[in-house]
């Protein structure tokens, strides 16, 4: 788990609902209670389905698995091999980004074209170009990579200009929800209503997806 040692933002108290621990496969996590309130920052519309992220995975999925991401994190380059074959394999799994740049200028100029990328409909390529990337991202080689991963960058630059300030919001509630959630840094998953603040062996997070539906289906019960 990783987290720019400069970054210097004061941790906003844990959500109420983290009250009890759990433990699955030997990792502790908290049950969430998410909020009910559809202008909450932290509902549980606003953290699992905000409408200004898109998903991948299945869309139309019965789990919804968030993760905070950097594109600079190198445990979140490592693992989204992994996320994604969980997601192929499974076939149900809703999978939404939250970008959450922590690592600097560099991380939140990335985080923004790809936001903005999604308005011709290549977030997809535009995410997965970036978390490929071996070499230290700057803003020539973002550029690059994205034009390479068929981005129009000129027309996503474009985007966020005229999408500022919506771009900007959304990182803010993203922010606003990692640092609630007592991440210290990327990843920070939560998984239907389970926190999971960091990496874990897949055999694990797979124990945890079992473990969130079933809680969802008592919930509905």
């Amino acid at each position: 788990m990783t987290r720019e040692p400069s970054a210097g933002r004061r941790k906003q108290p844990a959500l109420a609902a983290f009250l009890c621990a759990i433990a699955v496969a030997c990792v502790s996590l908290s049950t969430a209670a998410l909020g009910e309130q559809p202008d909450d920052i932290l509902s549980r519309a606003s953290v699992l389905r905000d409408p200004d992220i898109p998903s991948l995975g299945n869309p139309q999925g019965d789990l919804t698995i968030v993760e905070f991401i950097d594109y600079q994190c190198p445990y979140c380059k490592k693992i989204v091999p992994e996320l994604a074959q969980l997601a192929k394999e499974d076939g149900n799994i809703r999978l939404v980004l939250k970008d959450w740049p922590i690592f600097g200028d560099v991380s939140v100029d990335a985080a923004k074209l790809v936001l903005a990328s999604k308005y011709q409909n290549k977030y997809a390529e535009a995410n997965a170009a970036l978390m490929s990337a071996t070499a230290k991202l700057t803003e020539a080689n973002i550029h690059d990579l994205l034009a390479a991963a068929g981005v129009d960058v000129a027309a996503a630059t474009a985007d966020l200009q005229t999408h500022q300030k919506s771009i900007e919001a959304l990182l803010a509630r993203n922010t606003a929800q990692a640092e609630a959630f007592e991440f210290e840094g990327t990843p920070g998953f939560i998984v239907g209503t389970f926190r999971v603040p960091g990496v874990v062996e897949m055999k694990v997070f797979k124990q945890i997806v079992a473990d969130a539906r079933a809680r969802a289906k008592k919930r509905k019960s």
